[in-house]
């Protein structure tokens, strides 16, 4: 039988699995399984972790359905930050809320008031507390649903319940946990004073998972699981790691070099470090990686989720999109796609704002707007890491928006740096594939030979105008939160 590694991508919408070859590095088969997801018009985002079990099962079995493989390990990505809380038997207590949960922004203040303000909190972790993060869902679940706290016995990440349910091992890795700002991510540990300021009264020794090396085997499937998903018992399974982290041994950012951008449902900017990397001001993430190193990345809550909130607007296909992206075709329009509000800069309360509307603007001229103004809020987030440290020569693009050519050029355009968009299939799941196997042989794993296209930026002065308006609206936010 072929030798592969099971790589599992628990995102926002969907769980994606798939079958990497043990020899060649490609990608021999993939299944899918979508997620449902709860919100509400205060920002609650959540979603129920036996809906990430079902669609595993569904996944697995999608991606095992035309051969039978030896399994030679198996590693597990995870939509990074959210909250999982279980009661002793290690089943969840409530809904857990995600990374794109912006209901916390008043916990968030709290805490960074609490202990001494933003330059202290960045002495203490490397990273500031902002919604999205961790930290401040434990503390708005004790002011918010104090019954629920009450019946939490353990904590944990998405990958990492996933983790517990493959292999009954409670644990994590750092660059998972250095999302969850309660960890230090220059000593790799949990931050005593954060936890304590969180809840001094509980016992986070017996709340938190031990953490483990990332590229690790973190324990081995289960009778119960390896039944559910139609595989042998006893199959190693690895440390895993956040879903940017993975992506990044996806896609080779696993040493310094290129930056890579990532276009899913919120946006990522991201590079190796072999060092931490701390943006002074706070707004690039100081993340260590999983593989050993720091991974500095900086998100942006609105990506494809606003692209594909306007094309559904419209009711339009995807070629129709890149038509209207390609004819360039927006003049004095500027959207600041801030529906969800706004990680990258700091904006939990911004909402979307389209400005400069008149009668001869069409369907069209607002799509290319939607799109200028996500990709002008990923160069922004892209100066946070220069900040940090990076020097980005060139940009890896990859996630489900990178398939569009007018949208990879548009990046280049914007960025003013070529962009490389290798052929990788489902990058976050492929490097918790490509980590499982670095963990059980106890080397790196070769990337598949894969072509990829480039393109080159090309200096455009309806872009800099576009760049200015943005700024301005972006600054209006700021100092309105809009």
């Amino acid at each position: 039988m072929r030798r592969v590694f099971l790589g599992i991508d628990c995102g926002t919408q969907s769980t994606k699995v798939v079958l990497r070859d043990h020899a060649s590095g490609e990608i021999v088969a993939v299944g899918r399984a979508p997620h449902e997801l709860v919100e509400r018009d205060d920002g609650t985002r959540e979603q129920d972790p036996a809906w990430w079990i079902d669609a595993l099962r569904v996944a697995a079995r999608d991606a095992l359905r035309s051969e039978h493989f030896e399994i030679g390990g198996i590693g597990v990505s995870g939509q990074q930050h959210g909250l999982v809380c279980l009661d002793q038997s290690d089943r969840p207590v409530r809904a857990a809320k995600l990374w794109n949960d912006t209901t916390t922004a008043l916990q968030c203040d709290e805490l960074m008031r609490k202990l001494g303000g933003p330059s202290r909190v960045l002495q203490l972790i490397g990273n500031l507390i902002l919604p999205g993060y961790t930290a401040p869902k434990i503390a708005w679940l004790i002011a918010h649903d104090p019954d629920a706290y009450a019946r939490t016995a353990r904590m944990c990440l998405p990958h990492d319940y996933l983790n517990l349910w493959l292999t009954g091992q409670f644990v994590t890795e750092p660059g998972d946990a250095s999302g969850t700002a309660y960890f230090d991510v220059r000593a790799r540990r949990y931050s005593d004073e954060v936890l304590a300021a969180i809840d001094e009264r509980r016992d986070w020794k017996r709340t938190l998972p031990p953490v483990a090396p990332s590229i690790s085997v973190a324990g081995t499937l289960r009778r119960e699981a390896a039944n559910a998903l139609g595989l042998d018992e006893g199959i190693p399974v690895t440390a895993g790691g956040g879903d940017n982290m993975c992506a990044a041994i996806g896609c080779d950012i696993v040493a310094d070099g290129p930056v890579a951008v990532s276009l899913g449902t919120s946006g990522t900017v991201f590079a190796y470090r072999d060092e931490p990397a701390v943006d002074p001001l706070g707004e690039a993430a100081a993340f260590c990686d999983s593989t050993g190193g720091w991974l500095p990345l900086a998100a942006t809550l609105n990506c494809t989720s606003a692209t594909e909130w306007a094309r559904e607007l419209f009711a339009m296909d995807h070629a129709d999109v890149d038509a209207a992206i390609a004819d360039g075709g927006a003049p004095g329009l500027a959207f600041l796609p801030y529906l969800s509000g706004e990680r990258t800069p700091n904006r939990p309360r911004a909402a979307g704002v389209l400005a400069g509307l008149r009668p001869d603007h069409g369907r069209d001229a607002i799509i290319r707007a939607v799109f200028e103004g996500v990709t002008f809020g990923l160069a922004y987030a892209m100066d946070t890491l220069r900040r940090a440290g990076v020097a980005p020569t060139e940009v890896t693009l990859i996630g489900g928006g990178s398939a569009s050519d007018a949208w990879s050029q548009l990046c280049a355009d914007v960025f003013a740096l070529p962009v490389m968009r290798p052929a990788i299939v489902e990058a976050a799941a492929s490097g918790a594939a490509r980590q499982a196997q670095w963990a059980v042989d106890g080397k790196r794993p070769a990337l598949a030979i894969a072509s990829a296209q480039r393109f080159e930026p090309r200096p455009r002065s309806e872009l800099r105008e576009a760049a200015r308006r943005i700024a301005a609206l972006r600054a209006i936010a700021g100092s309105s939160q809009l």
